[in-house]
Formats: structure tokens, C-alpha cells, sequence
């Protein structure tokens, strides 16, 4: 283990240099790679035209994003039931989207699996994390509020003997993290659309987690989320306008199950949501959209996810991404001073 378990604050920097060192050393034999095998991003022909020059960089870049996650923990953290948890549920999303830009780059085309077939897999993904993490890690299966008030969702559970160990499924609060790790999973992904968006935001909002896992009491979470933001920042930097690589659904829906192990081991369910909230505004953006189409046949935006809407109106690239980092920065901010507000 490199560093002093004695200084965890220095263990948490340090996991946020080595991952962005690893990550950037990497990534230019990565996209090598990538463009010897002609895998490229396939871009939305509905999408606004001045992305249609992308066509073909170069994608998957979440594998090398992963990889110095992994390279981090593993020299610095302490190898906790928690942290095992949480950096096994994001390698298997990233499996999960890495199968998706597969599919995509395979057939030529923007999307990849179907939708059915990305929601059997979250699923799937979802309801074994919060089995291990009541059963195995001890999570309550509860959700607290900025506030102190705390809802109790293991109301409802079944508990039966499995190999001699009693297992309980607590159905209401299953249902929940659902719902928290699918949504952030495509919220993520929905950012991810312009040149360093979704890296920048990640990097935000991890950064804060890092800073709410030490508060409590889980130094190794706060090193796995502190290397994710390192790792995002060494992706950024090939990342940034004009991209080298994209990190493809490998990268996205890694980075958002990531990001919902940790508001579920760290018991922040809620304060999360607020942190991410450039993310759920992004989600929202696309719901509002198709809910008034359908409805009535007219579109609230210009375009969604919403950052393309800033793109209609005119603004340019590069803006949008630097203030929706700013805007991340300050729902990160706002979640983190209201997590303090729990009981």
C-alpha cells in the first residue's frame, strides 16, 4: 500500500495524482490502438450538425478511465467489503456499456444494445449490489433526508436461510436503488455529448464524494471516488475541445454506477441527487421533451439533453461545457453543505 494509513487525507490526494498520471500516460497508446482498429464513435445524424466532424474519433476512452481507477485503489486503499462492492458493481456497468459501444461501433450506428437489453442488465446489476450491501456490508436499507428524518424502505422484507447465512431482501428499498442506479447510469450518459461535459462534471461531483465518504468514517470510498476524479482529469486533458476520444457508454455508465454505490454505502441517497444535479437536470430535460411531444406535439427545447439546447440558441461549445462545470460545481457544493443538515 503506498502512503500511511495514518494521513487518509494524504492517501485521498495522492489516489487523485496517481489516477489522473496513469490515466493520461495511457490514454495516447489507447486511442493509437483505437484508431489502428478503426473504432470510432458513431455520431446522432439528428444531432446538431457541427458534430457531424466527430465521426469516427475514436471512443471507449471509459476502459483507460477504469483501469486507473483500478491501478489507484489498489497501490492506496485497503481492500474494505465496501470498496470491493463498489469497484465491482462499476466494472460490471462499464462491462455493461463496453458490450453497448461494441454493438454501436459493430453496426455502424449511434445506438447499441437496446434499450430493454441496457435495463435487463441495470437491473440485474442493481438488485445484486443492494443484496451485498444490506446483507454483506450492513447497509440500512433506509433513506435520510437533509433535516435528520430518516425513511425507513426495509418496512417490507423477506428473510430466508441461505447456505447457513439469513438473508434479507428489503423490497421497497431494492426497488429504490433501482431506480437511483439506473437513473444516474443514463443521466450520465445523457451528459456525456459534448467534448470534456460529462468528464468535468464527474470529476465535480467526486470530488465531493470523496470529501462525504471520509466524513463517514470510509477512507477507502474516499480514495475510490477520489481516483475516479483523478482519473477523469487525466482523461480530460485528451478529453477537452477538440476531443481525441470519447469515453463511449464504457465510461458513462461506469462513472454513474459508481456514483450511485457511493450515495448507497455512504447513506447520502438523497443529498446525491442534489450533488449530481447537473446530471438529473440533463435526465429531466430529455423526460420534459418527450412527455410534451407526445402530449402535445411540441418541443419545450430546441433540443435535449439540454446542453444541446444552449447549442441551438447559439452558444459555443466550449462555453457551455466551462458553465455547466460551474453549475456542477455549485449543485456539488449545495449537496454537500446540506449533507451536513443529516442527522
Amino acid at each position: 500500500m503506498i502512503g500511511n494509513p495514518a494521513y487518509p487525507t494524504y492517501q485521498v490526494f495522492l489516489a487523485v495524482g496517481l489516477a489522473a498520471l496513469v490515466t493520461g500516460l495511457l490514454m495516447p497508446l489507447f486511442i493509437r490502438l483505437m484508431r489502428h482498429e478503426g473504432v470510432g464513435q458513431q455520431i446522432r445524424a439528428d444531432g446538431p450538425q457541427r458534430h457531424l466532424v466527430k465521426q469516427g474519433t475514436p471512443t471507449m476512452g471509459g476502459v483507460v478511465i477504469l483501469v486507473g481507477v483500478l491501478v489507484a485503489c489498489a497501490l492506496i486503499a485497503e481492500w474494505t467489503p465496501a470498496l470491493v462492492l463498489a469497484v465491482a458493481v462499476t466494472l460490471v456497468t462499464g462491462s455493461l456499456g463496453l458490450l453497448d459501444d461494441i454493438e454501436s461501433v459493430a453496426h455502424g450506428r449511434s445506438l447499441g444494445l437496446t434499450p430493454s437489453q441496457k435495463m435487463a442488465g441495470l437491473i440485474l446489476i442493481s438488485v445484486t449490489f443492494c443484496l451485498v450491501a444490506v446483507n454483506v456490508c450492513g447497509t440500512a436499507p433506509t433513506v435520510a433526508f437533509p433535516g435528520g428524518f430518516v425513511l425507513d424502505l426495509g418496512v417490507l422484507s423477506t428473510t430466508f436461510d441461505l447456505g447457513g447465512a439469513t438473508v434479507s431482501v428489503p423490497w421497497i428499498y431494492l426497488a429504490f436503488v433501482f431506480l437511483l442506479m439506473a437513473g444516474l447510469s443514463n443521466a450520465v450518459n445523457l451528459t456525456d455529448g459534448l467534448d470534456g461535459l460529462a468528464g468535468g462534471c464527474t470529476m465535480v461531483v467526486m470530488l465531493a464524494m470523496a470529501m462525504v465518504a471520509f466524513r463517514y468514517n470510509e477512507p477507502d470510498l474516499a480514495v475510490f471516488a477520489a481516483s475516479i476524479a483523478g482519473a477523469c482529469i487525466g482523461f480530460l486533458w485528451h478529453n477537452c475541445y477538440p476531443a481525441s476520444i470519447f469515453m463511449g457508454d464504457t465510461g458513462s455508465l461506469a462513472l454513474g454506477a459508481a456514483f450511485a454505490s457511493l450515495a448507497v454505502l455512504t447513506k447520502t441517497e438523497v443529498t446525491s441527487l442534489i450533488m449530481g444535479g447537473l446530471f438529473i437536470c440533463e435526465a429531466l430535460s430529455v423526460m420534459i421533451q418527450v412527455v410534451s411531444f407526445k402530449l402535445t406535439g411540441r418541443r419545450v427545447f430546441l433540443m435535449a439533453p439540454i446542453h444541446h439546447h444552449f447549442e441551438k440558441l447559439g452558444w459555443k461549445e466550449n462555453k457551455v461545457v466551462v458553465r455547466f462545470w460551474i453549475v456542477s460545481a455549485a449543485f456539488a457544493a449545495l449537496g454537500f453543505a446540506l449533507y451536513f443538515q443529516l442527522g
